[in-house]
C-alpha cells in the first residue's frame, strides 16, 4: 500500500443535491450543535445520513480527527472549532472552520478539491492486532513510574538498528500526525513556548521521537538519537527492558492506554488501509 494517493472530485457527474453527508462530532462532549450543522449541510442542497454516505464531516479538533481518521473509510472534511479556551485545539489538521463551513461545502459541490489518501499504521502487540492509527502511537510512563527504560529496533530495508533509552517513552507518526507529540520540542523555546511552532514530515516518512528523554544510545554507534525519520514501509519493534508502568497510547479509543509489561513485544508496520482526506483547492 502506498503512503500516500490522490484523485480528484470522486462525485464528478453527480448533483450535488444527491450527496449525502455524514456527521461525525464527539459523542460525549460535541463541540458544536448537531442540530446548526444538518441546518447549514441541508441549506447547501446535501442530506444528512449515516447508511451509503459520500462523505463524513468530522467537527471538532485534532484528537476527533485522529479517532476517526482511523477507522471510516469514506473520505473525510475536517471542520475545526476555534477553541475560547487557552489549552484547547488548535485543529492544524482542519480543512475549514465552522464559520467556513458553507463555503467549504459549496467548494465540494463544485469540485474545488482533492482527495489525498494517508497510509495508517498497523499496532500489533505479542503479533495481536491492537487497530489502525492515522496520526501517532506512543508508549509512554503511566503514573506509578518516574521513567521508563525501553529499546527500540527499527527495520528499513535492509538497514535495520536498535536503540536503548531512558525518559518518559517515545511516539511514532504519520505525517498527519507530526504536529502533535512528535513536535514537541519546536515549541520549547528558552523559558517560553511557541505555542504554533511544529515539524511537518513528508507523507512517504514515519516519524520518531523520544519523549523528554535523559539518555538514549543507537547502539554500536555511539549515537544519541532524538527525534529523526524513517521511510515509509519502516518497521519499529518496541518493548521496555525493566518492569515499569508503561502504556501504550493511540491504537484503541481507550483513553487509559495499553498496559505494557517486560514480557510484551509492540510492533507498527504500514497498514492495508488508507485513510481518505478532503482537501479545499486554496483558491
Amino acid at each position: 500500500m502506498k503512503a500516500k494517493g490522490a484523485c480528484s472530485n470522486i462525485w464528478a457527474g453527480r448533483e450535488h443535491e444527491s450527496m449525502k453527508v455524514k456527521l461525525l462530532l464527539d459523542g460525549g462532549r460535541p463541540k458544536a450543535d448537531p442540530g446548526e450543522i444538518e441546518e447549514i449541510i441541508e441549506k447547501s442542497g446535501m442530506t444528512v445520513g449515516d447508511r451509503n454516505a459520500d462523505v463524513g464531516l468530522v467537527v471538532g479538533g485534532d484528537g476527533l480527527f485522529s479517532a476517526y481518521g482511523r477507522s471510516e473509510e469514506i473520505p473525510l472534511l475536517f471542520v475545526g472549532v476555534k477553541s475560547r479556551g487557552a489549552i484547547g485545539s488548535k485543529a492544524y489538521m482542519a480543512a475549514a472552520y465552522l464559520n467556513e463551513l458553507p463555503s467549504a461545502l459549496a467548494a465540494i459541490a463544485e469540485g474545488r478539491f482533492r482527495v489525498e489518501e494517508h497510509g495508517r499504521l498497523k499496532v500489533l502487540k505479542n503479533q495481536r492486532h491492537l487497530g489502525n492509527v492515522f496520526t501517532d502511537v506512543y508508549l509512554q510512563r503511566g503514573a506509578e513510574s518516574n521513567c521508563i527504560r525501553y529499546r527500540l529496533k527499527v527495520t528499513s530495508g535492509a538497514v535495520v538498528f536498535e536503540e536503548a533509552a531512558i525518559g518518559d517513552g517515545v511516539v511514532i507518526t504519520t505525517s498527519a500526525g507530526s504536529t502533535g507529540y512528535y513536535s514537541y520540542p519546536d515549541r520549547e523555546d528558552g523559558n517560553e513556548i511557541r505555542v504554533e511552532a511544529y515539524s511537518a514530515i513528508e507523507m512517504d516518512e514515519i516519524g520518531i521521537c523520544h519523549i523528554t528523554p535523559t539518555y538514549t544510545e543507537r547502539v554500536g554507534t555511539g549515537e544519541h538519537p532524538f527525534r529523526y525519520t524513517v521511510p515509509w514501509g519502516s518497521r519499529a519493534d518496541l518493548w521496555i527492558s525493566r518492569p515499569a508502568d508503561a502504556r501504550l497510547y493511540g491504537a484503541t479509543p481507550d483513553r487509559k492506554g495499553i498496559k505494557v509489561g517486560v514480557h510484551d513485544r509492540i510492533s507498527i508496520i504500514p497498514s492495508e488501509t488508507t485513510t481518505k482526506v478532503i482537501v479545499l483547492d486554496s483558491s
